[in-house]
């Protein structure tokens, strides 16, 4: 039975990837912004069969309250075996580059609200020597396109933060896993035009549970996302920067 924190757990990947753990009879202690979301949640995850769930309602971006979810989490549960962290939002790209208060906003949602449970995370893990931590990251840190390099940037923070730390803790026996999905259709996409590419959460759950069970340490979902990201890094900038992506 793995004893189970999930940061963000109300957002729609998350919430598919706790139903393959509590399917399991794992254990959570689930902290997010909406107290109704975190007990419909909470009451899934029961009759999935999850043995012991409890939920703490915070805002990710009061950064001085980040250790508390551990503390509680830690007293709840026994011990702590694997951090997820899925929180997050999808800024407004415009409204952004007019307004260098939404970019801060945004960016310390998805970047440094992130960073800060990664170190006390990390910390914690590195006094176990054991433990693992995933991060749900994206495609779209792998280089900054036009349309949308407020998310992109942070998401690229986090990524190289991650992998800073990885190195940190390779011999100490803590795993660091990103995970980069690509097009999901989630809560937070829903008014965008879907294609081929996009993919429903159940399969990127599939495969965060599956990058968990084998320890993996980066993880783009689906899979050939890998390889879009691979030619997209190699267009020249003189051409990358003419591109409407």
């Amino acid at each position: 039975m793995k004893k189970i924190i999930v940061i963000g757990a109300t957002s729609t990947i998350a919430e598919a990837t706790c139903r393959l753990f509590a399917a399991e009879g794992d254990m959570f202690y689930l902290v997010g912004r909406n107290e109704v979301s975190l007990k419909e949640v909470s009451e899934d995850l029961k009759l999935i069969g999850a043995s012991a769930i409890k939920y703490k309602v915070q805002d990710l971006n009061t950064i001085s309250k980040h250790n508390e979810i551990f503390d509680k989490a830690n007293h709840f549960m026994g011990g702590i075996d694997l951090i997820f962290i899925a929180h997050g939002t999808l800024p407004d790209q415009t409204g952004c580059e007019k307004s260098v208060e939404k970019t801060i906003s945004e960016f310390n949602t998805n970047a440094i609200s992130v960073i800060s449970l990664l170190t006390h995370a990390s910390n914690i893990f590195e006094s176990y020597s054991k433990g693992m931590i995933v991060d749900i990251s994206s495609v779209a840190g792998d280089r900054g396109r036009q349309s949308n390099y407020i998310y992109g940037s942070a998401k690229g923070a986090v990524s190289l933060f991650m992998q800073g730390l990885r190195g940190r803790l390779v011999n100490k026996g803590v795993r660091i896993i990103t995970i980069k999905p690509g097009f999901v259709d989630t809560k937070m996409t829903a008014s965008f035009k879907k294609n081929l590419l996009w993919v429903s959460p159940e399969i990127v759950a599939k495969g965060i549970k599956s990058a968990i069970d084998n320890k993996r340490d980066v993880v783009y979902l689906p899979f050939y996302w890998r390889y879009i990201m691979f030619l997209i890094r190699l267009i020249p900038e003189f051409i990358f920067k003419k591109l409407h992506l």
